[in-house]
């Protein structure tokens, strides 16, 4: 893979809070002057990392689009061969076949002729099958960029209206009887739409109300301007699309652009500078790639490509979709200068697949950088924070490509979720170690479930504070009611530091590893290291820490500010960036052991007294120090200044 030049990344932390000088409270600090979203974790289901061996296989080109009726499969592309999974010879089936989703079994009575690349597939409400592409005649008649045909022969349906003019059709997607288009054209049915359209699913007639304009490509030698990805939200109402494009409507629109579909069709008032920048290659004139919505259209995740630079790219990030204005991503996860071409949003996980070998490298410039996890062109992101969760299939078919195959190339075309699990079209000929041609499906079963899981919820529960060499004291609590502490013997919990629970385990730091362990009814089990992928992480430094929605907040020694890194649950990855929680007269230098309950930050300081103060981490100021209390003075029995406390409620 050529070196890439690796540009400065824009700082992604927040606002830092000026250190408080002496004490533990001072008056206030400035603080950013708007909040921010914190996606609370969802329940993911991940389809299998082995694809099925059914699948047929494709040679020459790539599979760019897919699509499902009943029990077919259509998977269109630019190859010029078919073969179905076992047999010696390649059918010269071009551009576009139909075959059995349970059993790879290929659709022999459908044969439509197309003459070039077909780019994506959609399914109108009465079932025709809607293709678009780079042809310009469909079973030897003259049909430019976009037909119907018959689902079961592959026969043109006459009657239906759409024609593209005048240049490629990228996407079609159906909402309703509402049938999409995005590409480079600039003429749909003999009337003036730039790179995009609405028509009439069923019939294909023009819809004439969205009159939503594209143009002006960036401004790079040879750039063309185009939409090259297009989704619409489940309910219909929000659609985004990406591309090269600066203008929409007359409006400064930079690769992305959000319309509003709810009413007449209108550019809505969201906008991002992240897209503006130029990235570290001059190959890539536009890098906003792909985009998807969330199952229930709550945010919508975009991938990019472009080289590293001082936008979002190389990279995969999030937006909300119900967020107006000047916008920044929810989160951000960096490749370190590898190319995302693809994303899939569903059942609470992103996945992204491209021409990567690492996720959540913000920190490595064509290299693995400090918490860089390897991922060679497939990877599935935890929904709440983008980090690279425990599915590895890869881009590789090892030792096991026929003579003529290609094991590794620049793009995957397509991830989409079929009725029975993902499937992927791309440019060459191996996954997970195997001879897929061209394409690979992943089975939803043999998948696993990961359950939403966040910090212990409720008021009432247990405090648990270091004491000693495999020692930890269990203090009730029930409200601002701190109880009397109960010494409980833990042999496995030996030399530990800061720790915090999440669902049934218990992370703790003992000395630079992050390790995790089993923990029910008030007992810590034989502790294993977190992943090996944290090595790099010191968590032996953390004077406190605790988990609360995707993310790890800490404090560390000598250090008057209050921190957090993303980790997700599933694989235990640590986040590779920093980012600095704002909070107002909080000096966090003297911390001695954290946690969270019920909405409060607790924390024990270098005098022996456990403090309290309402925690808001998506607040302009998160903690406030004009609000915090002594929730527990020092005592002969216990004195809070131990980095080992959490919360469970057990």
């Amino acid at each position: 893979m050529p070196s890439r030049r690796r540009l400065r990344p824009r700082l992604l932390t927040r606002a830092l809070a000026p250190a408080a000088a002496l004490g533990l409270t001072i008056g206030l600090t400035a603080a950013p002057a708007v909040a921010v979203y914190v996606p609370q974790p969802v329940a993911a289901t991940i389809a299998s990392a082995d694809p099925a061996d059914f699948t047929p296989h494709a040679r020459n080109g790539s599979i760019r689009a897919f699509t499902q009726i009943g029990n077919t499969i259509y998977a269109g592309g630019s190859f010029t061969g078919i073969k179905a999974a076992g047999a010696g010879t390649f059918s010269p089936i071009r551009y576009l076949v139909a075959y059995d989703a349970s059993t790879g079994a290929l659709k022999t009575g459908f044969t439509p002729a197309f003459d070039d690349a077909v780019q994506s597939l959609a399914v109108s409400p009465d079932g025709k099958l809607i293709v678009g592409g780079n042809f310009t005649t469909v079973n030897g008649v003259s049909r430019k960029n976009l037909v119907a045909i018959d689902p079961v022969t592959g026969r043109t349906i006459g009657s239906w209206a759409g024609r593209a003019d005048g240049g490629v059709v990228r996407r079609t997607v159906v909402h309703g009887n509402h049938l999409y288009i995005a590409g480079a054209f600039h003429w749909v049915n003999g009337t003036e739409h730039s790179l995009l359209a609405r028509l009439n699913a069923t019939t294909g007639a023009i819809d004439n109300s969205f009159r939503i304009d594209a143009g002006v490509a960036r401004p790079y030698p040879n750039s063309t301007e185009l939409v090259w990805a297009l989704a619409v939200a489940p309910n219909g109402r929000t659609v985004v699309a990406t591309g090269n494009f600066t203008k929409v409507n007359g409006q400064n629109r930079n690769q992305v652009v959000v319309i509003d579909t709810s009413g007449t069709p209108a550019v809505a008032d969201w906008r991002t500078d992240r897209y503006v920048a130029a990235c570290g290659s001059g190959s890539f004139p536009f890098y906003a790639r792909d985009v998807d919505f969330s199952d229930d259209g709550s945010y919508f995740a975009i991938a990019a490509d472009g080289g590293s630079g001082d936008g979002y790219c190389d990279a995969v990030a999030r937006f909300e979709t119900a967020h107006r204005g000047a916008v920044q991503a929810t989160w951000v996860n960096f490749t370190g200068g590898d190319s995302v071409t693809s994303i899939e949003v569903t059942d609470g996980v992103v996945y992204a697949a491209g021409h990567f070998r690492w996720l959540n490298n913000a920190d490595g410039s064509n290299t693995q950088g400090r918490g860089g996890v390897s991922r060679f062109g497939f990877g599935a992101l935890d929904a709440s924070n983008g980090l690279p969760m425990v599915w590895n299939p890869t881009r590789s078919g090892g030792g096991k490509l026929p003579a003529g195959s290609v094991g590794w190339g620049p793009i995957v075309w397509e991830l989409w979720k079929g009725g029975k699990g993902l499937y992927a079209g791309f440019d060459s000929d191996g996954v997970a170690g195997e001879y897929h041609g061209r394409q690979a499906f992943f089975p939803a079963s043999g998948g696993h479930t990961v359950p939403a899981q966040d910090a212990p919820k409720g008021s009432k529960g247990f405090l648990y504070l270091g004491t000693g060499n495999g020692k930890l004291a269990k203090v009730p609590l029930e409200g601002a009611t701190v109880g009397q502490p109960t010494v409980t013997s833990q042999p496995a919990f030996t030399n530990g530091g800061a720790a915090f629970a999440l669902g049934n385990k218990l992370y703790w730091a003992k000395g630079p590893a992050l390790n995790v362990s089993m923990f029910t009814g008030g007992n810590v089990g034989a502790p294993w290291l977190g992943s090996g992928y944290n090595a790099w992480y010191n968590a032996g430094a953390m004077t406190g820490a605790f988990y609360l929605s995707g993310r790890m907040y800490y404090t560390v020694a000598n250090d008057s500010r209050l921190f957090y890194r993303y980790l997700t649950p599933d694989g235990s990855v640590i986040g590779c960036t920093t980012f600095v929680l704002p909070t107002a007269g909080v000096n966090w230098r003297g911390t001695r052991g954290l946690t969270w309950v019920d909405n409060r930050v607790l924390f024990g300081t270098a005098d022996g007294a456990l403090r309290s103060a309402p925690f808001d981490p998506a607040a302009a100021v998160a903690v406030n120090g004009a609000a915090v209390s002594v929730l527990a003075p020092p005592s002969a029995r216990v004195k809070w200044s131990d980095p080992t406390l959490f919360f469970a409620t057990s």
